[in-house]
């Protein structure tokens, strides 16, 4: 066990390489830091920089093909680099343990869930009843719903925010004493990230657990860690308490990563995001100098041949740059994009109405129940406009873009129309224009791609099927469409494999934009990428409905980002829309309490406190929801709103509280008003 001086892990000019076709190929260099008992240090920068295999090094479980060259770690006091297998695995039974980033490969799909999380407590000595008992308190304190059936699932039956919390629970079964924490958030929602965050500061505070957090929402390290580390290339390049390193950022590549993040109730019509030029170095890259110069404003001869030391910036604060007291103030990257046309001329006008979705409801059959999942939602969208659909996991946000686009068919008295025409209510009886008229971009590209083919090929056959051109055609209009997405002409040949998620990302919204689209649905599209690609993405995506007046409807958990790029919002819970209106009338409240919880979970970047409301109590089951309305049994301000009566007996209507905003509350406004504002 480790004493109070003595810290849970060390490295200790750790350096790591990927052996690739032969060759050993760099990917730490001389990264060295420290995690106490009880602490939380962050590890952030771009896709590729060596994040999570410096987590990987830390639990002795790299890939085949790579191996530390160099360095020390240190697990509270003993340098672990060289010891048997036998031992490792014993520290990782017991004493390390690791949340992955996608739990889909971190279940076993062959298990029911319970009886992967029992295996657990099975471990540590406990029965088989009490360890399965066990195990389904553990899905109850991550605000797993209906813990006793999801016990009974196998993996894919879960969504991606479900399958996550199920391994939190599973990697704090042991009371781990190292807890590696690698994108632990990225598929959960704002209030069951909070809660998670919560359950992580209880550990930490109980049993002294040191934990290595790895993520690229800075909100989440601003309010997570208290010491942020910076990499970019492998490389150490600004580490310091975290409101230093934060308010003062050092590094160029630090203020360039904060920069690209939409805060302050920033919207993209009145302003773009920044973004860092260029693109992250290959593996193995060697560098002379900085490994930051080839993208850095402020470069000089000195910087591509001399590789700078650290500097301290304060005593807990430093960072690698010889012009640290300048990069503070390193030029914006505000470029515009220039694209070529991406779609057909339409006669509608901006702000025309252009998508109408009324009385919309879907039921599915679950473990032989009828499960209401959408429940007569009715929305409106203009042509050139942005619609954000927000709400918990299960709440109906992506069923409903099922529905929209005929991929699910509604149940009777659901009509959608685009541009005043009527849909059939299932993709294969719409006729080609309309298939074309309507496209989505998917969470994940990696599985929205064709691997078999290229990324010409890829978007190509959109075309030719879409628009009806013939090969030799297609491929020219394959051709304009990825470059007027940024995609380089020298990759057009290259498969998905070949590409990094940005880029993946962007053919993918080159093949929605194949069949000269109207509404774009965009589901989570930025939601796993880095915040600097994620700003690029925005841009493109505001550049493209500026241009050719494209409509999104626009799917994500990120209610920064959903603020941004949103024109109108539409907040669901339980399958119904409880609040409806322009964004800054939603964002700016009085808010619906639903809506407010889930504001109020959101961390500030900026480090400034807020009282996070909490929803308490679980998601109710919804093959059986409450009576009245379906918040009460979590709602945070119905006690003393004195419409208890109302609230437990009688569902609200979704009414116009204020001119163009809606909201499904029996609260008064004027009520909701106050409380929100003491």
């Amino acid at each position: 066990m480790s004493t109070i001086n003595t810290p849970t892990l060390e490295l200790r000019g750790l350096e790591v390489a990927y052996t690739v076709r032969g060759i050993d190929r760099q990917v730490l260099r001389g990264v060295s830091f420290s995690i106490a008992p009880g602490e939380a240090y962050g590890l952030v920068g771009e896709s590729g920089c060596g994040k999570s295999t410096a987590a990987f090094a830390a639990m002795r479980y790299l890939p085949r093909n790579g191996k530390i060259t160099a360095g020390e770690i240190f697990f509270e006091g003993k340098n672990i680099v060289d010891i048997a297998e036998e031992d490792v695995a014993q520290l990782r039974r017991s004493a390390i343990s690791m949340v992955y980033q996608n739990p889909a490969t971190a279940l076993n799909p062959t298990i029911r869930i319970g009886k992967q999380i029992a295996e657990v407590f099975a471990l540590s000595g406990a029965s088989k009843s009490d360890a399965m008992a066990m195990a389904q308190d553990a899905l109850t304190k991550v605000q797993i719903s209906d813990p006793a059936k999801v016990m009974r699932r196998y993996a894919h039956q879960l969504s991606g925010g479900m399958a996550q919390r199920v391994v939190i629970a599973m990697a704090l079964a042991s009371n781990p004493r190292l807890l590696v924490m690698d994108e632990p958030t990225t598929g959960l929602d704002a209030t069951v990230e909070a809660e998670v965050l919560d359950l992580v500061r209880d550990l930490r505070r109980d049993t002294g657990t040191a934990v290595l957090f790895i993520s690229h929402n800075l909100g989440v390290i601003r309010n997570m860690c208290d010491r942020v580390g910076v990499l970019y290339a492998g490389a150490l390049v600004e580490q310091g308490a975290t409101a230093d390193l934060f308010d003062n950022p050092s590094h160029p590549y630090t203020v360039g990563l904060l920069r690209c993040i939409p805060r302050g109730g920033l919207h993209k019509s009145a302003e773009r995001l920044d973004t860092i030029p260029g693109t992250p170095p290959a593996l193995g890259t060697h560098f002379d100098g900085c490994v930051f110069s080839a993208r850095c404003a402020l470069v000089e001869d000195k910087c591509r041949t001399v590789q700078p030391q650290m500097v301290n910036i304060s005593d807990s604060h430093v960072a690698r740059c010889f012009h640290s007291d300048k990069a503070i103030a390193i030029p914006h990257s505000i470029e515009k994009i220039e694209i070529k046309s991406t779609s057909k001329e339409h006669s509608a006008i901006v702000g025309e109405s252009l998508l109408n979705v009324s009385h919309l409801s879907k039921v599915f059959t679950q473990d032989g129940h009828q499960v209401r999942v959408v429940n007569d939602v009715s929305l409106t969208l203009g042509v050139g406009e942005t619609l954000g659909l927000v709400g918990e996991s299960g709440s109906g946000k992506t069923t409903i873009a099922k529905l929209i686009l005929g991929l699910v068919a509604p149940e009777d008295g659901g009509i959608i129309t685009l541009d005043g025409k009527g849909l059939a209510k299932t993709l294969n009886r719409r006729d080609v224009q309309d298939v074309g008229a309507m496209q989505i971009v998917f969470q994940n590209p990696d599985q929205a791609l064709n691997r078999r083919h290229s990324v010409t090929r890829i978007v190509s056959r959109a075309v030719e099927r879409l628009r009806g051109f013939n090969v030799s055609d297609a491929l020219d209009r394959a051709h304009e469409l990825l470059l007027g997405m940024r995609v380089e002409a020298t990759l057009h040949s290259a498969r998905p494999v070949q590409l990094s998620g940005g880029l993946k990302q962007r053919v993918a919204i080159a093949r929605a934009f194949a069949g000269a689209p109207q509404l774009v649905v965009c589901d989570e599209p930025t939601s796993a990428l880095d915040v600097s690609v994620q700003a690029a993405i925005l841009n493109l995506l505001v550049d493209l409905q500026k241009q050719d007046g494209t409509s999104f409807i626009f799917i994500s958990h990120d209610l920064g980002v959903v603020r941004y790029i949103s024109d109108k919002i539409a907040v669901l819970y339980l399958g119904r829309v409880v609040e409806f209106g322009e964004s800054n009338q939603v964002f700016q409240g009085p808010h619906h309490p639903y809506t407010e919880a889930l504001l109020s979970s959101v961390p500030n970047i900026d480090g400034s406190s807020r009282k996070r409301i909490p929803l308490t109590g679980v998601v109710p089951n919804p093959s059986n929801p409450p009576t009245g309305c379906v918040l009460h049994p979590r709602c945070p301000r119905m006690t003393g709103s004195g419409v208890e009566h109302l609230c437990t007996s009688t569902e609200p209507a979704l009414n116009e509280v204020e001119p163009g905003h809606f909201m499904r509350c029996h609260i008064p406004l004027d009520q909701l008003r106050k409380v929100q504002t003491q």
